[in-house]
């Protein structure tokens, strides 16, 4: 990586917790821009099912619409981190993708979140890896041309099931405007969970912060402490700052939203309590 943490303010780590809009999915796209921000937190992933679905890229009306959103998520002090999109490479058509990028620069999003088909590697075929690898880099051409960044979704039942095969497939696209997210996988002890993070850090865009265990069960943050305090000290000693986006919290409760964020940013400040508030 040949980076040093000394290289970035460390106050920036400090505005990177955000939140993913799916974790409120029930409370409007105003309810969510404040709580965000009464949260302390930074940004939105805003969610393309509910707060930001795609319009027609040649509607004035649905382009309006997601100005508009932009545009109330900047007037409360927080950034649009990306248009967290459903569009399957292998599955969904282009057209869709170009919609999606077009609602993208109408919120000013810097990032598209895609997915990687809609199966797993070990039901994977051969044809399906080139459809997929062939959608992406597409996808990824259309994006580069609209100065958007395209970013794959880290997920079971996807290509990207494990770091192996996001590598693989990252590298057989072969694109510089294409990267991924990153997210714990379910029932992976900690240890196997930052070093699969660490192997994908020349390619991370942002991270899913979030604390299920075991498998989906929800907890507090604060429960896997020791997760996210090791995941903390590998992206702030090796990579420029990223967004930290708070995901599926306990019961989509704004109470527990809140105190994740708490729990984020004291993870933050104890590694660099001078600097981070």
């Amino acid at each position: 990586m040949g980076w040093a943490a000394e290289s970035w303010a460390a106050e920036s780590w400090a505005a990177r917790p955000g939140l993913c809009s799916v974790t409120l999915r029930r409370k409007s796209a105003s309810e969510v821009i404040a709580i965000a921000a009464a949260a302390g937190l930074h940004s939105i992933e805003w969610g393309a099912d509910v707060h930001a679905p795609p319009g027609d890229p040649s509607s004035a009306a649905d382009r309006a619409r997601l100005v508009e959103l932009g545009d109330l998520t900047r007037a409360s002090g927080l950034r649009v981190a990306s248009l967290g999109s459903y569009w399957r490479a292998g599955v969904t058509p282009l057209p869709d993708l170009v919609a999606a990028v077009s609602s993208a620069t109408a919120l000013a999003a810097p990032r598209v979140r895609v997915w990687a088909g809609e199966v797993g590697t070990a039901e994977a075929d051969d044809a399906l890896w080139d459809k997929v690898v062939h959608d992406l880099r597409v996808a990824s051409r259309h994006a580069a041309d609209h100065g958007v960044e395209l970013s794959l979704e880290f997920h079971p039942d996807t290509l990207t099931d494990s770091v192996e095969s996001t590598i693989e497939l990252l590298e057989r696209v072969g694109s510089s405007n294409l990267r991924t997210h990153w997210q714990p996988r379910l029932d992976e002890e900690v240890e196997a969970s930052v070093a699969g993070l660490e192997r994908l850090l020349p390619w991370l865009s942002a991270v899913h912060v979030f604390s299920w265990w075991p498998g989906a069960h929800r907890l507090p943050l604060s429960d896997r402490a020791h997760l996210w305090s090791a995941a903390l000290d590998l992206l702030m000693r090796s990579v420029p700052p990223c967004d930290l986006l708070l995901e599926f919290v306990e019961q989509d409760d704004v109470q527990a939203l809140d105190r994740d964020a708490r729990t984020l940013r004291t993870l933050l400040s104890a590694r660099h309590p001078q600097e981070v508030n």
